[in-house]
């Protein structure tokens, strides 16, 4: 009896100290800009890579002061920093240049078994527009916005080097799009092909909005469809991670105007899915990125509509959100918090995954002039983690949290149960 009550104690203080020092370290967490000025443009709708402690920025697009929204540089290029961002050096100039993938933004990337992939995304293309010979109101655009939308897949190991897995994958090519590496899969899903009408008028079709889920098993040569309709709304600019083998599906926009999305599903195959929450409790947003740190699944920025988020939250698997009373990037006002960022996250000695990074990302708005929102995109590098603002000849003294006031008082509670056990056996 006295053997089983000890396992129980234990088992019951492990389990709440575990707990206790995830919510704890959160607490603690401080926002540090690691380089306020890296070597590549400026640039939002980019993508960062973690493999094996290197860090590997690819593409994007940055805007160019123009009458045209949204007119861009698109980029093809490649920089890897070893040193976590500090210092940058130049891999890939230009991929398009030397015959590979097409430069673009808003496309996806992951890492799987020693491999860079590169995913869908497009790029910003202006073409003559076809002009009655008459006025008309409202007056007929001179040019209108063609972009390409890609259904492709590249590979490289090194960033420079780069093999095309396919040409034209069976989904349709796309844009804020979602894709994750889960166990020995690809998975691709969601996003949007067409340019939307809010930039430069619109093209000739109109946005479409995708909730299709596709897998492949053959480092993205081919691809199988899990489900034609995911029972989560079309969208775009929602966040896929990986989390315990579940892919968790968080947030979105099917319109640059709306309707933005604030749910959270999750699923181990794409095919199946669960719903977490209908409504996590945070203001509805696209262009977020989310990291998982000490076991919670932590979110913050994207685009708001009137004004953007200056707020961080975190979850453990999505079903209840917690507001950690946070600014990201130490926001004093939501024009300083942006959205079409990325992040990767690295671990500890132990293993564990406990800091973000953030890389770049956009603060242009409509209501502002071209002159001012191009000065709106940045090229600079924060971490967010527990060690972020410390002065190295000062380690902090940890203050103790609620949760730790809490965890000392159920161990004592819980030790007090197994001497009473212990004087009844």
């Amino acid at each position: 009896m006295l053997r089983k009550a000890s396992v129980l104690v234990m088992g019951l203080v492990s389990t709440w100290l575990s707990l206790s020092a995830a919510a704890a370290s959160l607490d603690e967490y401080r926002w540090d800009e690691i380089n306020p000025s890296a070597p590549w443009a400026p640039r939002a709708g980019q993508q960062v890579l973690n493999m094996e402690g290197s860090f590997y920025l690819i593409g994007g697009r940055t805007p160019i002061e123009s009458e045209f929204i949204g007119a861009s540089i698109l980029w093809g290029d490649v920089w890897r920093s070893d040193d976590r961002g500090k210092t940058w050096v130049q891999l890939l100039e230009d991929a398009e240049a030397s015959s590979l993938w097409k430069n673009r933004a808003y496309f996806q990337a992951v890492t799987k078994g020693g491999y860079l992939y590169v995913i869908g995304g497009q790029n910003f293309i202006l073409v003559d527009n076809e002009c009655p010979p008459f006025p008309t109101d409202p007056p007929c655009p001179e040019v209108v916005p063609a972009s390409d939308f890609f259904n492709d897949v590249w590979r490289s190991m090194d960033g420079i080097n780069w093999e095309p897995m396919t040409a034209a994958a069976p989904w349709d090519g796309r844009a804020g799009l979602s894709a994750v590496a889960l166990g020995d899969d690809i998975y691709v899903m969601a996003g949007s092909k067409n340019d939307d009408e809010a930039i430069g008028g619109g093209g000739p079709l109109p946005r479409v909005y995708f909730n299709d889920v596709w897998k492949s098993s053959d480092d993205g040569a081919t691809w199988q469809q899990m489900t034609a309709a995911a029972p989560w709304a079309p969208r775009a600019g929602g966040v896929v991670v990986v989390k315990d083998d579940w892919m968790y599906m968080i947030g979105g926009e099917a319109g640059f105007e709306g309707p933005y999305f604030n749910d959270t599903w999750r699923s181990q195959d794409g095919a199946n899915w669960q719903l977490m929450s209908a409504d996590g409790g945070w203001p509805s947003r696209p262009g977020h990125k989310c990291g998982v740190v000490y076991d919670e699944i932590v979110c913050f920025g994207g685009f708001g509509l009137f004004a953007n988020p200056v707020d961080m939250w975190s979850t453990t698997d999505g079903s209840s959100w917690t507001d950690l009373q946070q600014a990201p990037w130490n926001a004093m006002d939501p024009l300083d918090v942006k959205y079409d960022f990325d992040v990767v996250t690295t671990d500890n000695a132990q293993g564990v995954p406990d800091t973000i990074y953030t890389f770049g990302g956009d603060r242009e708005r409509f209501d502002l002039p071209p002159e001012v929102n191009v000065n709106l995109v940045d090229n600079d590098v924060w971490a967010w983690s527990r060690e972020a603002q410390r002065p190295p000849s000062a380690p902090a003294v940890p203050v103790p949290s609620m949760a730790a006031w809490s965890t000392t008082l159920l161990i004592g509670l819980l030790l007090a149960v197994a001497g009473w056990v212990l004087r009844r056996h």
